[in-house]
């Protein structure tokens, strides 16, 4: 049975994390979900404010990979630009959706809900809401777009509600095995397992620790039983040089 491949993308908008003003932490939230799922995360971009950028990358992205999420830019001031963007790529007009008023009406009351407000209601027609369980105010998704709002506490809350929605490939299965052996002289053998297991993914990672230098080597697959050869090849080199392998990482 051939492997099941699921890609997704995230594209991060907004000027304040170009500029530095804002650490994204999205990125990470995203790939850890999306890889529980089976959904492997190919691209991460960050672009800025600006319509014709937000649609030429969403639009690259879209017609690339399974799945697209985008943070940011759906909020109430006026350089919260992504919804009409979004709207503009897939030409769509931007409308005041009934039931994404409703719930802003329920979260602010009528008397509450200003200009400002009533922007965050307004999606491309026929787009799907997704559900913002922190401040009321829904992302949406259009085809295979999913439009979210940049706060990480909601980005969080968005992602579980629809999470389970995601049809997902093979999950990808890791396992880390560390030594105080220099990478350097690992790097040939690890070479030749990796020939070994073309199919497999080996990531080297160096440290330095206590005084002494090492490195912890990831392999991924998504066959069990190919993981658990790949790292026992792994921590066979690691003796052969005189090392003492130990399961995940050293501390």
């Amino acid at each position: 049975m051939s492997e099941r491949v699921v890609t997704a993308a995230v594209i991060v908008i907004g000027d304040e994390v170009l500029s530095g003003r804002t650490k994204d932490v999205n990125i990470n939230f995203l790939a850890k979900g999306l890889t529980e799922i089976g959904v492997r995360l190919r691209e991460a971009r960050v672009i800025p404010d600006d319509s014709a950028t937000i649609q030429s990358v969403v639009d690259e992205c879209r017609k690339r990979h399974d799945y697209v999420f985008t943070t940011g830019g759906i909020g109430p001031t006026h350089d919260d630009i992504t919804a009409q963007a979004i709207a503009d790529l897939f030409e769509l007009p931007l409308v005041l959706d009934p039931e994404a008023r409703r719930r802003l009406v329920d979260r602010y009351g009528e008397g509450h809900l200003n200009e400002a407000r009533l922007k965050m209601a307004h999606v491309p027609q026929g787009a799907t809401l997704i559900d913002n369980p922190v401040s009321a105010a829904p992302g949406f998704r259009v085809e295979n777009v999913f439009v979210m709002a940049g706060v990480p506490m909601i980005v969080e809350a968005m992602f579980e509600g629809f999470k389970g929605e995601l049809s997902g490939g093979d999950p990808v299965l890791s396992h880390t095995v560390s030594s105080f052996v220099m990478e350097g002289d690992l790097a040939a053998g690890l070479g030749s397992v990796q020939q070994r297991y073309p199919s497999l993914s080996f990531g080297s990672y160096p440290y330095y620790r206590g005084g002494k230098f090492g490195v912890s080597i990831v392999v991924r697959s998504t066959k069990q039983n190919e993981l658990a050869e790949a790292v026992e090849a792994v921590r066979q080199l690691i003796r052969g040089l005189g090392g003492d392998p130990i399961d995940g990482e050293r501390t």
